[in-house]
């Protein structure tokens, strides 16, 4: 049997995505799985146990007319693979159609009102509520399909090669605390200065602890302006990490101090105790999974929004109100 997964983005779809990979290879333990990925989180999948291969979607690539002959040497390559199972997880118009040139025996996806993908699908899954989580709502196309849905499985497998070279290039045997202070929206980033005023408090309250700060290129300074805070205490890793050293440090730490963002479905998937700064964004929906209780969020009258930009006559009041002596009293080491 082969099934191809579409889910190209972002990190944390892809993250709560990976149970339906877990189960349908438990259940269909000879299946040949693959996934359909945006080239830039693919290195996060290529080592995976469960998956017999990654198929790339150069996204931006291909958004440029001389490179489309490449774009349908991929889609030709879909169609040898000859699919019994197409499952597309992203619901959008360019997914579904990707879905469905792949040619599988049958194509299964969730029932989004977006952009009409649904129209492609033999089998449309609806969200159960508003408030369904979507973690909850990726598992909803198994019994569909007649695979059972449980929670024994291993949502990101170790990696002790990926382990040691982390280990090996950031050595110490500290008790860490990850910081992730970016996210893709402005309004959902608690402040910086925040993060700082927390380093000191806790770099004060906890003499063994260290802090691992985690994110892109694009939050070095972020990074940097929370190291000012404690010098000897933290490890600027903002655009020094691989997706799958990401995943290994924040197994290796104690907790983690986050931002809603890919890396915060990393370490609930990872079953690390964690607390996620919440403002624009609904927790029930897209919030760490199973760790819904550690989220802090502030009761507003506009929050949350789910905007991109805030309206407020405070600006960003739903995470600036959010003071760091309140976050130290809700953590424990």
């Amino acid at each position: 049997m082969k099934i191809l997964i579409l889910k190209p983005s972002s990190l944390g779809d892809v993250i709560q995505a990976l149970p339906v990979l877990r189960l349908l290879k438990s259940h269909w333990r000879h299946a040949d799985i693959y996934w359909w990925i945006d080239s830039s989180f693919a290195p996060l999948l290529e080592n995976d146990p469960d998956l017999a291969g990654v198929v790339r979607f150069e996204r931006k690539r291909w958004s440029k007319l001389r490179h489309w002959p490449e774009m349908f040497r991929s889609i030709h390559g879909l169609r040898q693979q000859q699919f019994d199972l197409v499952i597309d997880l992203q619901c959008l118009a360019r997914s579904a159609t990707f879905a469905w040139l792949a040619r599988g025996s049958k194509l299964i996806g969730l029932d989004e009102v977006r952009e009409g993908a649904r129209g492609f699908y033999d089998l449309a899954v609806p969200r159960k509520s508003y408030y369904t989580h979507a973690v909850d709502w990726y598992l909803a196309v198994l019994p569909a399909l007649d695979v059972p849905v449980h929670n024994q499985f291993t949502w990101l497998p170790p990696q002790p090669e990926i382990a040691a070279a982390v280990q090996r290039r950031w050595p110490g045997n500290s008790r860490w605390i990850a910081l992730q202070p970016g996210a893709r929206w402005q309004n959902k980033r608690w402040p910086v200065e925040h993060f700082a005023t927390f380093v000191r408090l806790a770099a004060a309250k906890y003499g063994d602890v260290s802090f691992a700060i985690l994110g892109a290129n694009s939050d070095h300074l972020l990074g940097e302006i929370i190291s000012e805070a404690a010098p000897d205490r933290c490890l600027n890793l903002c655009g020094q990490t691989t997706l799958p050293e990401m995943v290994e440090w924040i197994r290796r730490c104690d907790l983690m101090i986050t931002n809603d963002t890919g890396p915060m479905h990393a370490a609930a998937a990872l079953g690390k105790p964690l607390v996620a700064l919440f403002g624009p964004t609904e927790p029930r929906r897209t919030g760490p999974y199973g760790q819904l209780s550690n989220v802090v969020r502030l009761d507003l009258p506009c929050a949350p929004c789910m905007k991109a930009t805030c309206n407020f006559e405070k600006p960003d009041e739903c995470l600036r109100g959010i003071s760091p002596a309140q976050l130290l009293d809700r953590i424990r080491l």
